[in-house]
């Protein structure tokens, strides 16, 4: 009931009505209702925060952030007797322009409503109190979270939070970041969880970057020196933030097992006497997986590299006796260990060319992102282009350079040089400190166990049944688990590869993935190579499987996209109606003109679109503006390097030099930016020999964005005061041209504004695969 009402409420795109007025009113209606029916035990606190603050972050390559008047509703549950310490749990109620947010992340909301009336009505006290805090601004890149742990008064208290997050609509909900340090949240999940999904596998590829994406943990974090858990519904992402993500896509087993271990970990830790001294337990890393979703393995970090380094230990003392057994033939023995080892690397490096040479064919021909809908394509077209050339690889090496080798003896061999190569890779993944490195002891400690318990096997000739059924069972749980993450690793980045813009090959990334993981799996079947007959016939099917589904795809009869009402897979377009003026120094303006922007948030563009909408190969093409920011394009968020049009046409204004610095003079400049709507951005860029030194925005110091100029992200909720900034540059004395060029864009994400006829036409010309969504927006440039 909360998640179809709050849905029911319509995009809520912050300084509307519907995410300022509605969507409150409703949240407040049900918290004072179970406020009403709680019991005794607890005291209930409501508040109301409208914060107005200001941030610099890294993410999307730097920028900074600016908010007024937006809304988050507070929540504190406590004993009647209050609490000193507090656990924060987090969603927000916020969504992006022209979806309904059900599991981004209208769900997560609705899970703490009930958590809320649960812990309420029970009649057992509550050690320390939970915070449950309704955001109202984070798709606006982490605004109220920032606002809430910078200046509200209850933020003092909280000790750890939970963060609840989407990255796809429904399914498991995975942790995939904690901390930072503080093993004992994890084992705190890991005690109280009913049905446990986590990995730190996750966790370090999330916080590499790879994924363009980032939550509040990082808000909290950062701005508030506070650990906690990060968890998101990771299914089916292909219609996350689209109009799709509607709340009868979410099952009602996905929104119990939520409940459930939210709530069994938010009441674990208002009731745990760690919570008040976290601190004095935060010290330390830990490796934690969960075993296919029945229960999570955690340990401390440092216990995990005393393990690795055993392990390596071990197994580099088997390979060092293998080798000098016997002493006179050892120089031989390691000869032979080395150039099994050097083979199998090069067999990796030459399938990761072949592959991605496919990957870069299939792009070039304009068949990029076939399997976006069709996943078995990939598998079909890379997977077995993959295991053929490494199957041939061996082969040919073993008819023509281990032509008269026993084959025993080189099943032998290479299962030592693939036992080498893990080995080798733990060791250096400990190294690193990255607590994935547990995989490599999986792949070094298990195989090493089974070629112990099997040795004699091993030196029988040929593979037998025996032998083969041995091998296969002691190699089980490393490929079992292995098999479990690669799904969960696809399942999270295939999606993904639909909304990471058009400058990187999605192909040639999921080729490179699936190159991987072939590489890992086939890593101890290597040596079966050498051990059967022939492998010609599996090489001819693989290969004949591959020749099929090229040519398949090259045909383009697996189309990307999918309008299928049960399961689709849409295309990502957004559209602006531009209105744009250039201004010289003396205020005139000197260009204007205005159009539809057309961006496709993948590698295709709207190769796929101009068939149904003709007139879009007979516009325009705005070349760049070189003397403005950003090209002079309405960028919302900075997100310019992710797309080929704006890299291949924009040339930046070096850094000037060959002044001395009694040629300088101090600019300070104070503006005011009239009330507009909701979102506006903000792009400035200085003149050759002048440089932004201080501004009045985060916390002083400029930073800026990739290519050199500044971004500013605005937005407001209701009722917002006029935006009044100042910056400071230092310029050279003779600047005939003006110091800096400002110019701000003005979105009309909602409202009668938001749409023109022109645009409203257009898109109603947009095939049904599509999820476009568009808005009306201004720009204008300055000069000072």
């Amino acid at each position: 009931g909360y998640l179809d009402n709050i849905t029911a409420i319509g995009p809520r795109t912050v300084g509307s009505p519907e995410n300022e007025v509605f969507a409150v009113n409703y949240l407040l209606e049900q918290i004072r209702r179970i406020e009403r029916e709680s019991t005794d035990a607890h005291k209930i606190s409501v508040d109301i925060q409208r914060p107005t603050g200001s941030f610099s972050i890294d993410f999307l390559g730097g920028f900074t952030s600016y908010y007024a008047n937006i809304t988050n509703v507070v929540v504190k549950l406590e004993p009647r007797n209050g609490a000193e310490h507090a656990v924060l749990s987090n969603c927000h109620f916020d969504s992006v322009p022209n979806t309904p947010g059900a599991s981004d992340d209208a769900v997560s909301c609705a899970v703490m409503l009930e958590i809320l009336n649960t812990l309420s009505k029970s009649s057992e006290s509550l050690q320390h109190a939970v915070i449950f805090l309704f955001n109202g601004a984070e798709e606006n890149i982490l605004q109220a979270s920032h606002g809430f742990i910078t200046q509200h008064e209850w933020a003092k208290s909280i000790r750890a939070f939970v963060n609840l997050e989407a990255a796809g609509v429904g399914g498991k909900e995975l942790v995939f970041q904690t901390g930072p340090e503080n093993p004992w949240l994890v084992q705190a999940y890991v005690v109280a969880a009913k049905h446990p999904f986590a990995s730190v596998v996750a966790q370090e590829i999330f916080q590499s970057g790879i994924i363009p994406a980032d939550t509040d943990f990082r808000i909290y974090r950062d701005f508030g020196n506070v650990p906690g858990i990060d968890l998101a519904f990771i299914e089916n992402g292909y219609i996350y933030h689209t109009e799709y993500d509607t709340s009868d896509r979410i099952l009602t087993d996905s929104i119990q097992r939520a409940g459930d271990n939210i709530l069994a970990v938010l009441k674990y830790l208002a009731t745990s006497e760690k919570l008040a001294k976290s601190f004095e337990y935060r010290h330390g890393n830990v490796v934690f997986f969960d075993i296919l979703g029945l229960f999570v393995l955690a340990y401390p970090a440092r216990v995990g590299t005393i393990m690795n380094y055993i392990t390596v230990a071990i197994a580099f003392f088997y390979l060092s006796k293998k080798v000098l057994q016997p002493k006179p033939r050892a120089v031989h023995n390691l000869k032979k260990l080395l150039t099994a080892f050097s083979l199998t690397l090069m067999s990796w490096v030459c399938t990761l060319v072949a592959v991605l040479m496919v990957a870069v064919f299939v792009s070039i021909i304009g068949r990029a992102l076939s399997w976006y809908t069709h996943f078995y394509v990939s598998v079909s077209l890379y997977g077995t282009a993959a295991a053929a050339k490494l199957i041939l690889v061996h082969m040919l090496a073993k008819k023509f350079f281990y032509k008269n080798v026993n084959e025993q003896h080189l099943g032998d061999v290479f299962f030592d040089a693939s036992l080498m190569i893990w080995s080798i890779a733990l060791a250096v993944m400990t190294q690193m400190g990255l607590c994935s490195a547990f995989i490599c002891t999986l792949w070094v400690a298990f195989p090493l166990l089974t070629k112990l318990l099997i040795h004699k096997e091993f030196s029988q000739k040929g593979a037998t049944i025996k032998f083969i059924v041995m091998y296969m069972l002691g190699m089980f749980f490393p490929y079992l688990y292995m098999l479990y993450l690669s799904w969960t690793v696809f399942e999270m980045f295939t999606p993904v590869m639909g909304r990471s813009g058009s400058e990187i090959p999605p192909d040639m990334v999921l080729a490179g993935f699936i190159v991987i993981f072939t590489m890992i799996l086939s890593s101890y079947f290597i040596n079966f190579i050498y051990l059967v007959k022939s492998t010609k016939t599996t090489l001819v099917t693989l290969t004949t499987v591959f020749v099929v589904t090229l040519i398949l795809v090259c045909s383009g009869i697996f189309f990307p996209y999918s309008s299928d009402a049960a399961n689709p897979k849409p295309k990502r377009v957004f559209l602006q109606h531009t209105s744009r003026r250039f201004h010289d120094l003396d205020g005139k303006v000197v260009k204007s003109d205005s159009g539809i922007w057309i961006n496709g948030f993948d590698y295709n563009g709207i190769s796929h679109i101009t068939p149904h909408v003709p007139e879009i190969n007979d516009t325009i093409r705005t070349p760049c503006e070189e003397q403005a920011p950003f090209c002079g394009l309405p960028w919302i968020l900075p997100v310019h390097f992710m797309f080929r049009f704006f890299k291949d046409d924009v040339l930046f204004s070096g850094k000037g030099g060959g002044y001395s610095a009694s040629a300088f003079c101090y600019m300070w400049t104070r503006i005011s930016v009239p009330t507009g709507p909701s979102h506006m951005s903000l792009y400035v860029r200085p003149h050759v020999g002048s440089a932004l030194s201080r501004w009045s925005l985060g916390d002083g110091v400029p930073v800026p964005s990739l290519g050199g100029d500044y971004f500013v992200f605005y937005s407001r909720g209701l009722h917002a005061a006029p935006w009044h900034f100042w910056v400071e540059l230092t310029a050279p004395e003779k600047h005939s041209d003006g110091i800096v060029s400002l110019a701000i864009a003005a979105h009309y994400f909602f409202g009668e504004d938001q749409k023109s006829p022109q645009l409203y036409a257009l898109l109603e010309r947009f095939p049904n695969w599509t999820f476009s969504s568009g808005w009306s927006c201004t720009y204008d440039l300055f000069v000072f």
